[in-house]
């Protein structure tokens, strides 16, 4: 389908957050009628209000957890995106049921409400450690996953169309490093490395809008979308941070090793998902499975196919030099941003 924001009203849980951000000033430059922020945090939203002051935003304050709250505000709602997540790593490892009642609970109520409310389209964004995951944030968000994909196969005509993004690392989003390694550099202080061979995907937030959008006018219910993105190790992104800060001759780095639920890459699609993935110049489409509940089909049956491609990673993408990270992020409004609150 094709998505016309055109006098619609649209809701964004976790309206507040990086991409919630960046998402509503990309849907204020077009003809839209209502943009609803939904989440927790007033104060977040109070700021979002004062800054922005547009008569088009309707802010909501609820919780994805409680499904009174989002049937409220997904009643005439046309289109969906759903950011709310618990996305820290270590906050989601010291307390998984959080992120359980979250990412997994929560979503369900997002999808399933939005199902029942008409919408036309809901976006489900998830995350690289949902393949092939090793931590609480990465579990449920891949659990996530999964329900988006079983409901979209339970409601297969319904008017609802529900997609799935899957994002590598994106730079100067809530949790990002940059602004620590920033902040360590323009005080003098070692730069503090996990692993300088460990690698990450390099995305910025509208590179993120972006794919949301493709996902929009591509999907078809069920489908997942990753965008092509190119990755660099640890250390290449502290070098390009001080080759961009004029600091080349100070570099100082503290190897303080890989900490717990940390993966030496991350995979935004497993090799399962690529050998039957649609690919296009700058995106990958993995299709829904539509089989059937005939639980034959799983136990009875199965295809003499082996993938032999690799996951898509940030260890086998484009790997960037420093001089191309550097180049990055000084086209970067975030980064730039950054930078003047640093002076």
């Amino acid at each position: 389908m094709k998505a016309d924001f055109k006098g619609a009203t649209i809701t964004i849980t976790g309206g507040t957050g990086s991409f919630g951000s960046t998402m509503v000033q990309e849907l204020l430059a077009s003809p839209v009628d209502q943009i609803r922020i939904f989440s927790r945090d007033e104060n977040k939203q109070d700021l979002m209000r004062n800054s922005l002051k547009d008569d088009r935003l309707r802010f909501y304050i609820g919780d994805v957890r409680d499904r009174e709250s989002v049937r409220k505000v997904l009643k005439g709602s046309e289109f969906v995106f759903h950011a709310a997540a618990l996305k820290q790593v270590p906050s989601c490892e010291f307390f998984p049921k959080e992120a359980v009642a979250t990412n997994i609970y929560g979503s369900a109520n997002v999808i399933e409400e939005a199902v029942a409310a008409g919408v036309k389209s809901i976006i489900c964004l998830s995350t690289d450690k949902a393949v092939y995951p090793i931590n609480a944030m990465g579990i449920s968000k891949s659990m996530m996953e999964k329900l988006a994909q079983a409901i979209a196969r339970e409601n297969l005509f319904s008017e609802t169309n529900i997609a799935i993004t899957r994002y590598g690392n994106v730079m100067l989003s809530r949790g990002s490093v940059i602004p620590l390694f920033v902040n360590q550099i323009l005080n003098s202080q070692p730069v503090t490395i996990t692993n300088p061979e460990m690698t990450r995907f390099m995305m910025s937030l509208q590179d993120s809008v972006e794919l949301v959008k493709y996902a929009f006018n591509n999907a078809n219910t069920g489908d997942l979308f990753v965008r092509k993105s190119p990755a660099c190790s640890i250390q290449t992104l502290v070098e390009a941070l001080y080759k961009v800060l004029d600091r080349e001759s100070e570099i100082r780095i503290s190897y303080i090793g890989t900490r717990h639920g940390e993966k030496l890459y991350e995979s935004l699609m497993t090799r399962e998902e690529r050998s039957f993935a649609e690919e296009s110049d700058q995106y990958f489409k993995v299709p829904l499975d539509t089989r059937s509940l005939d639980y034959e089909a799983f136990f009875a049956k199965g295809e003499n196919r082996q993938p032999d491609e690799e996951s898509y990673n940030s260890h086998n993408t484009h790997r960037l030099s420093v001089d191309e990270v550097a180049s990055l992020l000084e086209k970067n409004e975030e980064f730039l941003k950054l930078l003047d609150t640093q002076k």
